[in-house]
């Protein structure tokens, strides 16, 4: 039996504040199949819905059956999305490597194309995940009124929102939510830190040590090793005091 989606406060969030926004490099590019001309075009799309769920898909984590039926017009796009957040790919680099509830902002991220609002959210979403599935999981989030909203049947989703009123723009989603947790992060051994030429240091000319200061004789002075005399060790117990003593 499953269980109702817990109610949950949004939040006021960047991609729920509607404002004039001035077309930039941080505005998003929308790719839909409503004004596809040529099949380069759908090929584009293909790579953006990719990016979008995977970050990066190699020759090997291609969807070759979900491809051709996008290209034929046998699914939507929002078909496609399903395919990709069920596909063994999905699953073994996003699902098995994560608990729930990180794999909860992963999904909304890349599905709704916001963040999470509050660990409320997350929480009413993992009693999903126990209750209905993965897959379940995936068709309540794709069937919502806010993805049907924002990106229907036709669009790819993507970050909604980037710019911020004060000019900054927020991070990415691949930047703020990396693929494994810290947890399989130093299980797995990384990232580690990799030098391929030294380090370079730089030091302001008014730092820079100029002409008659010790440090630069530093290393010249350690060269020379220990010089002098030996301090002499002198006891009373081996003196001559009669021989020393002149005759009377």
């Amino acid at each position: 039996m499953s269980l109702p989606l817990l109610e949950y406060a949004p939040s006021s969030q960047n991609t729920r504040v509607r404002g004039y926004e001035v077309p930039g490099d941080e505005q998003p590019r929308v790719f839909s199949t409503d004004n596809l001309l040529s099949s380069g075009e759908i090929d584009i799309l293909i790579g953006a819905a990719y990016r979008q769920i995977f970050f990066h898909a190699f020759a090997a984590d291609r969807e070759k059956f979900l491809e051709s039926q996008l290209r034929s017009g046998q699914i939507t796009v929002r078909d496609f999305i399903r395919g990709l957040c069920l596909s063994n790919t999905f699953t073994n680099s996003f699902y098995n490597l994560n608990s729930n509830y990180r794999f909860v902002t992963h999904c909304v991220q890349k599905v709704l194309g916001r963040d999470v609002y509050s660990d409320a959210e997350k929480i009413a979403w993992s009693i999903v995940i126990g209750t209905k599935g993965r897959a379940g999981f995936i068709n309540d989030l794709l069937n919502s009124d806010e993805y049907l909203e924002n990106f229907g049947d036709s669009i790819v989703p993507f970050q909604r929102r980037r710019v911020l009123p004060s000019g900054a723009s927020e991070l990415p989603f691949n930047i703020q939510s990396p693929r494994y947790d810290a947890y399989y992060r130093g299980k797995l051994g990384f990232p580690k830190a990799s030098w391929q030429a030294a380090v370079r240091g730089y030091t302001p000319q008014e730092k820079k040590a100029k002409a008659g200061d010790p440090s630069l004789y530093l290393s010249m002075a350690k060269s020379l090793g220990k010089i002098g005399n030996q301090p002499q060790s002198i006891s009373p117990y081996n003196i001559d005091y009669n021989s020393l003593v002149p005759r009377r």
